[in-house]
């Protein structure tokens, strides 16, 4: 029970894969939750080669987008573990067209996946937390959310409201023993990037002032260092990793 628990949402994909592999190197317990339209092999498959690579990561099926499944989630986690320490909102999806000629359902998706998901999974595991007197909650943000992107109405209004959820939050359970922060990655070199043609990634490679893409690892160090018992005096923070895209 002395173990750290993290729990990390969109846990199999590019950034998700890094984090988790980062908690695995601090000794936590991690589960990797994967939602993947319900494919379940794919999802046994990562955990085999994360095993081969020798992580061991719990992996576990939900829909965070639904309430109902989060709270099942937070249950199954605490029944087999004892508890959540660590919490990181990490899934999201980006359903892209100018407000013009985005529809409903392209909106309502995104602020399902990327911003009512942190609300669920947030509200769920939080009464644990509060209970052991200790918490790390962690969201992903973006740079998008910083500085607004074309195209990405949705997407940027759902990273820019995890900005006032986490610093609202922070304040209501500061002496609590729990802390909240964003972490707001820029273009970070994930197999969705590296599916763009050439000039395209030319193009965004052209406005970051270091001259190359992010790394997943470099995100999941700065989320590793929030989620340790020595980072109990940064909450409501954000951090930004964009390789001086966004200052």
């Amino acid at each position: 029970m002395n173990q750290r628990v993290a729990l990390v949402t969109g846990g199999t994909g590019g950034i998700g894969t890094a984090i988790c592999q980062e908690m695995q190197k601090l000794d936590y317990q991690v589960i990797a939750c994967y939602f993947k339209q319900g494919n379940h092999d794919l999802a046994k498959e990562w955990q085999k080669k994360q095993a081969m690579q020798g992580f061991d990561i719990d992996i576990v099926y939900a829909d965070i987008s639904s309430f109902n499944d989060c709270e099942k989630l937070t249950d199954l986690v605490i029944e087999k573990y004892g508890k959540i320490d660590i919490l990181v909102n990490n899934a999201g999806v980006t359903h892209d067209a100018t407000l013009k000629k985005m529809t409903q359902e392209q909106w309502q998706d995104v602020i399902n996946a990327n911003l009512n998901s942190v609300f669920n999974m947030t509200k769920t595991v939080l009464s644990n937390m509060l209970d052991n007197s200790y918490g790390r909650i962690i969201t992903i943000s973006s740079v998008n959310g910083r500085k607004g992107q074309f195209g990405q109405c949705n997407y940027a209004a759902t990273k820019s409201a995890l900005y006032g959820f986490t610093k609202s939050l922070a304040q209501e359970v500061a002496k609590k023993g729990i802390t909240v922060n964003t972490v707001s990655p820029g273009y970070i070199n994930t197999e969705m990037l590296a599916s763009l043609r050439d000039d395209i990634l030319e193009a965004i490679v052209a406005q970051i002032p270091v001259g190359r893409l992010g790394k997943p690892q470099e995100i999941a160090r700065v989320v590793a260092f929030l989620a340790e018992e020595q980072s109990g005096f940064i909450t409501g923070a954000n951090f930004d990793i964009n390789g001086g895209q966004y200052m």
